[in-house]
């Protein structure tokens, strides 16, 4: 998966419950691996954006991931709420994820996760810009 080299980011995984962490670096990974795999997408920053990991690419929107206490089973992935993405991801994909209004998908601490559904997302995210023109986004 790869050490985390923002300080300030790792401070803030540091910061979540154990079992929370743990959620987050699966879907860490799962952004840093589906950068990787996909052509066009050359680096993937991370950096902290409201606070939470966030992860940046030039020609994509950016993905946030994170934890809050007012809800301590669940964690998330955070969209650009000025984007048609969870739109998008709600209408594909309305029987496989939980939804917050037009910004997240949300996930409680036992849900299994459905990764192949999960990395289109993140792929449509990463490559917004190249994609926003597209119906339904290109998926």
């Amino acid at each position: 998966m790869g050490e985390i080299e923002n300080t300030k980011v790792a401070a803030v995984f540091e910061q979540y419950p154990l079992h929370i962490q743990e959620k987050l670096f699966f879907l860490r990974k799962l952004i840093l691996d589906t950068a990787a795999e996909t052509d066009g997408v050359d680096s993937v920053e991370e950096t902290l954006k409201w606070g939470e990991p966030s992860y940046v690419t030039k020609k994509g929107s950016t993905i946030r991931i994170g934890w809050k206490n007012a809800a301590p089973n669940r964690y998330a992935l955070y969209f650009n709420c000025n984007t048609k993405l969870v739109e998008t991801f709600r209408e594909i994909y309305q029987d496989s994820f939980k939804f917050e209004g037009n910004r997240a998908i949300v996930f409680d601490e036992d849900d299994v996760l459905v990764v192949d559904e999960l990395k289109q997302c993140i792929l449509a995210t990463l490559t917004y810009h190249t994609r926003k023109h597209l119906p339904m986004l290109g998926l």
